[in-house]
C-alpha cells in the first residue's frame, strides 16, 4: 500500500465504509518562500475552526465530512504531529472516520505517484469510490466533501465545481481506477479530459482555492 517502514497510522474511530477520503499532502510546495513548508504555515481561527496549520483546516474540513474512512498521504514534509493532533482530537469525542497515513517514496515524481498510493489504500480497505482532496486547500468545505462522495451510479467520476469551475474534491468510482495515467503532475484532470462522458460536476458551497504562494497565505490570514 506504501506505507512508511512503521505502518499505517491509525484511529479506528469509526467502521471502514465503501466511500474512502483522501487528502494528497505529499509535495514540496516549491513556489512558497515561507519559513516553513506551506501545508505548516498558519491560518487564523475561525467560527468553527481553532487556528491552526493549512493542512490541520484541510483535513478537518475533510474529517468534518465524515464520508468514510480518511487517508492522508504524505511525503515530503513531516506531518506526523498534524496526524496526531487530528486522531486525538477525533479520538476525544469519539466522533469521525478513521484516519491513517501513507508514505509516497515517489512523491517527487509528480501528483500522480499520490493518487496510485490513495488508490492502493482504497482497494485495501474495500471502497468502491475514493474521494480525493488537496492539503493546501482548507476552504474545500465539509459539504463539499459529502456533495461528490455519492453521484449515483451514472457517475464514474464527480468533480466538485465552484461557481462553474471546476475545483476539487474529485471522486472515483473503482471501475475507472484503471483508466488513471502511471504519472504525471494532473491528477485525475487527464483522465477527465479525454472520456468527459464519465464526468458528472457538482456544484459546491467553499473554495478550492490552493495555497501555493505567500502571498495566497496573507489572503487568507487577511480574510
Amino acid at each position: 500500500m506504501g506505507d512508511s517502514e512503521t505502518g499505517p497510522r491509525t484511529s479506528d474511530a469509526a467502521p471502514v465504509d465503501r466511500v474512502v477520503a483522501v487528502v494528497l499532502a505529499a509535495g514540496a510546495g516549491s513556489r512558497f518562500a515561507g519559513p516553513e513548508h506551506k501545508l505548516l504555515a498558519a491560518l487564523p481561527a475561525t467560527s468553527t475552526r481553532p487556528a491552526e496549520s493549512v493542512v490541520a483546516r484541510s483535513l478537518a474540513h475533510c474529517l468534518d465530512a465524515a464520508v468514510g474512512p480518511t487517508v492522508v498521504v504524505t511525503g515530503a514534509v513531516d506531518l506526523d504531529h498534524v496526524i496526531d493532533a487530528a486522531i486525538a482530537e477525533r479520538s476525544s469525542t469519539h466522533d469521525g472516520p478513521a484516519l491513517t497515513t501513507v508514505a509516497n517514496p515517489d512523491w517527487e515524481t509528480g501528483q500522480m505517484s499520490s493518487v496510485r498510493c490513495a488508490i492502493a489504500a482504497a482497494a485495501e480497505l474495500g471502497a468502491a469510490r475514493v474521494v480525493i482532496g488537496l492539503g493546501d486547500q482548507p476552504g474545500v468545505a465539509p459539504s463539499a466533501w459529502r456533495s461528490i462522495a455519492h453521484p449515483g451510479p451514472d457517475a464514474p467520476i464527480a468533480v466538485a465545481t465552484y461557481r462553474s469551475r471546476r475545483g476539487n474534491p474529485v471522486s472515483l468510482s473503482s471501475d475507472v481506477w484503471s483508466l488513471l495515467p502511471h504519472d504525471g503532475d494532473h491528477g485525475a484532470r487527464a483522465l477527465m479530459q479525454i472520456r468527459p462522458d464519465l464526468v458528472r460536476e457538482v456544484p459546491c458551497d467553499g473554495s478550492a482555492e490552493d495555497i501555493d504562494t505567500v502571498e495566497d497565505l496573507q489572503q487568507w490570514q487577511s480574510s
